[in-house]
């Protein structure tokens, strides 16, 4: 999943304006201090730099996760039509980008972050946007703040943020999210923690009412062991040359490994089963790991003798529903 033409040409514009050692030595200081997992405790993206560096090595893999995910949503959710999305720190509004190329329907969408630079930067990349909805996006200083008035929108998204709040703030900003939300959308990274924080979120989001809508087929109990594994998905996108250079990636692709909830205040049409782990595929069989409607985890194989639904096994890929009757 490659950025869209019209971001892409601008990003790459912007880019411009650094040398390309300086953008790599941003990258490094910004992976170093990401790797630490420990929630901030002030701004992190400080220079016009560190925000070119941060949308080189960042903007491309979140807006593929997003996409992934909202994709899912579309498919879940065949008639809704947001008109409305606020996306709450939004960096340089990869989200935006993702949630308009789906919905021609949205007319405003807004983009809450707390660094001035990466506002700048978002609204310069977005004067180049094809879409009206993109172009005319409300950007706005602030932070996640439950003391104020919740978002208000069809759509309300949160990418990889949860993790850069303190531990206990976090439930009280999901339900902060929630709270006039129409349909709420949480991504984390596709680590052990990750995952910890959106089971979390995902089991306060259904006490507060809402119904998930995507990955899981139903809103029981998670079934995947704690501490012993867990759910997440892939993106794949490609590398621009800069991209390589700036990670130091000698292949054209990288994989972006993400966990995510998607909730709703109306049920979503949910698949009898979800692919969470790459189907093994061999000569003659396709074997599945589900988590099932039924809130377990099942080993489903599909073979030659199954006719059509084994050629349609064998198109089935990770992160996707199965049985495919259902879209």
């Amino acid at each position: 999943m490659a950025l869209p033409d019209d971001l892409s040409s601008a990003l790459d514009l912007e880019l411009r304006r650094f040398p390309q050692h300086q953008l790599t030595q941003s990258v490094e200081k910004l992976t170093n201090r990401y790797r630490q997992g420990v929630a901030a405790k002030a701004p992190i993206l400080t220079s016009d730099l560190d925000v070119a560096a941060y949308a080189a090595y960042r903007m491309p893999a979140t807006y593929a996760a997003v996409h992934a995910v909202l994709a899912e949503v579309a498919a879940r959710v065949p008639g809704f039509a947001p008109g409305t999305h606020v996306d709450v720190g939004g960096g340089t509004g990869a989200a935006v980008w993702a949630a308009t190329g789906l919905w021609p329907s949205l007319k405003a969408c807004t983009v809450v972050e707390q660094a001035a630079n990466a506002i700048g930067l978002g609204k310069r990349l977005a004067v180049s946007a094809t879409t009206p909805a993109v172009r005319a996006a409300d950007w706005r200083r602030g932070l996640i703040d439950p003391s104020s008035a919740a978002p208000e929108a069809d759509l309300v998204t949160l990418s990889y943020v949860l993790g850069e709040l303190p531990e206990n703030v976090r439930a009280e900003a999901v339900g902060w999210l929630a709270e006039k939300a129409g349909m709420v959308v949480l991504i984390e990274p596709g680590t052990p923690a990750g995952y910890e924080r959106i089971v979390a979120a995902r089991d306060q989001l259904i006490e507060l009412g809402l119904s998930v809508v995507a990955p899981c087929p139903h809103d029981g109990t998670c079934p995947i062991p704690r501490g012993k594994d867990w759910c997440h998905f892939a993106a794949r996108l490609p590398r621009t040359n800069l991209h390589r250079l700036i990670k130091a990636g000698a292949l054209g692709f990288e994989d972006e490994k993400f966990s995510y909830v998607v909730a709703s205040r109306t049920p979503a049409q949910r698949p009898a089963g979800r692919v969470v782990r790459h189907p093994g595929k061999r000569k003659g069989m396709v074997q599945f790991r589900l988590c099932t409607d039924e809130n377990v985890l099942a080993d489903v194989v599909v073979t030659k003798k199954h006719g059509d639904l084994y050629r349609a096994a064998r198109d089935t890929e990770w992160g996707g529903p199965w049985p495919p009757d259902c879209p």
